[in-house]
């Protein structure tokens, strides 16, 4: 008797996720590419490749990943590349001096938005999720062209970056495609309520679902050992070490706390910016000032957990660093670490749903500031219970646990709307 063969397997819905950015500078793409992967999906992650130091990272980190990953690819060593970087390049130049000099505004002000939007009509998909400046411009062509897509918000790029950095922003071509693609993709996420209501009353479109940006529970947490007798430690990170950030007036504050502690910095520092900070505060504090280097993502969380105290120093202005919720204040509290958090809009909605977790601070004040930072730390079981309260909203609720299914429920949502 011949054997049995078995029936074809259901195809799998086939789902584009298209960002801009490296994927070891956007972890929100890879928590949601591997999600959906995970649970089942055919999942392709379309970015652009312009660092050729971040693109070996990319490479390592997507190695056992559930995605295929697909790039616009800027820094190769073939000629074809070496001509497409060079054309790339010399468009966006041009396209940030005709804005600068003659305000006429282009999408490739922003990068290969042209580039990029044409890999993305060629490979279609049953749902294109987008994320970052670049793509959210493309969704409206994709959307115009039949495509179902869905409009990820993890930053609000029209209210974002500082005033001089806003000069060479498209800001009303980013306005008007913002406000298309909130009222047509099958479905928008951001990353607070605050930025959810903001953008819905804005754009008078339906409120964005909210999913955070949340972290996997991590194994190894500052829990794990004892506060000890050496001087706390803070920590603060980014990809970039620069201004605007709320370093400075942390450092006033800091400079001025009688309990020895000390201050890393994590990340790429921008140039001249490292002099200028330890000018900021006494010489004989600067050698407790520590840069370090920016390290993978996998290796974040367990060097978060060797710290004792959270920075999350953002602040009211631009209006996406007030309604935001970014990852360091949640990457904090996976790493059981007490938090010191700026009132911002989107770090308030954290802190009012853990409050023993750390202090909620003025963003523009320092001299209560001091004098908060000298109580805790010289409190060791105020500061244990913190990073306690911390961890436990963590596991309560603040992990991308929960916020994952979040994300399952709207895209299965989408694939179920009119044409799927």
């Amino acid at each position: 008797m011949a054997a049995k063969i078995p029936a074809p397997p259901l195809s799998r819905k086939k789902i584009l996720v298209l960002s801009a950015l490296h994927l070891c500078r956007n972890p929100r793409v890879v928590k949601e590419a591997t999600t959906l992967g995970q649970a089942g999906y055919e999942v392709t992650v379309m970015t652009v490749s312009s660092s050729a130091r971040f693109e070996r990272m990319d490479r390592e980190l997507a190695r056992d990943l559930p995605f295929r990953r697909i790039t616009l690819d800027l820094v190769g060593p073939a000629m074809a590349t070496r001509l497409r970087s060079f054309l790339s390049r010399g468009g966006t130049w041009l396209a940030r001096a005709a804005l600068e000099y003659l305000s006429l505004e282009s999408p490739q002000a922003l990068g290969p938005a042209y580039g990029l939007l044409a890999m993305a009509r060629g490979h279609p998909a049953d749902l294109t999720i987008v994320h970052t400046e670049i793509p959210i411009w493309a969704a409206r062509s994709l959307i115009r062209g039949g495509r179902r897509v869905a409009v990820d918000i993890e930053d609000w790029y029209s209210e974002d970056l500082l005033y001089a950095d806003r000069l060479s922003r498209p800001l009303r071509l980013l306005r008007n495609v913002e406000d298309f693609v909130l009222n047509h993709a099958v479905y928008a996420s951001a990353t607070s309520d605050s930025m959810a209501t903001a953008l819905a009353d804005r754009y008078h479109c339906p409120k964005p679902i909210v999913i955070q940006n949340t972290f996997p529970l991590q194994p190894r947490t500052r829990l794990d050992r004892p506060i000890g007798e050496e001087s706390r430690a803070f920590i603060w990170f980014s990809q970039t070490v620069g201004p605007g950030r709320g370093l400075e007036l942390f450092l006033s504050a800091w400079n001025r706390t009688a309990i020895p502690s000390r201050v890393v910095l994590l990340g790429d520092v921008r140039s001249g910016y490292r002099e200028q900070l330890l000018a900021s505060v006494a010489a004989d504090r600067r050698e407790r000032i520590i840069f370090l280097p920016l390290v993978p993502p996998d290796q974040l969380p367990d060097q978060l957990a060797t710290f004792d105290l959270g920075l999350a120093l953002e602040s009211h202005w631009p209006l996406n660093r007030d309604i935001t919720i970014t990852n360091k204040i949640l990457q904090y509290m996976n790493a059981g670490l007490a938090l010191i958090a700026t009132d911002t809009a989107g770090q308030t909605e954290v802190i009012r749903a853990a409050p023993a977790s750390g202090l909620l601070v003025a963003a523009h004040e320092t001299t209560q500031l001091a004098k908060a930072l000298d109580a805790l730390l010289a409190d060791r079981d105020r500061l244990r219970n913190c990073q306690r309260a911390s961890r436990a909203a963590a596991e309560s609720r603040f992990s991308w646990e929960f916020d994952a299914e979040v994300l399952l429920a709207a895209v299965a949502r989408a694939l179920a709307t009119r044409g799927s």
